[in-house]
């Protein structure tokens, strides 16, 4: 899989609300990457930017509806 391949579904300055999302969606047979997890310990750019959730762009569609359900 490319990187470029990559589309960013969900953001979160919470991390545990990122792995929530993760596990969402690996229960729904959607594979994800949680992009900069550890970058934050070191530049901080999570607080700032978030910490960003991403799907490979074919499952992208099907990713964003599933998050969708489980919104409050």
């Amino acid at each position: 899989m490319s990187h470029q391949s990559l589309k960013t579904v969900f953001i979160s300055t919470f991390i545990h609300e990122v792995h929530l999302a993760k596990s969402k969606l690996e229960s729904k047979g959607i594979r994800s990457f949680l992009i900069d997890e550890h970058l934050n310990a070191t530049i901080g750019t999570a607080f700032i930017e978030g910490y960003k959730l991403q799907v490979d762009a074919k499952d992208f569609e099907d990713a964003r509806t599933i998050l969708s359900l489980y919104k409050t």
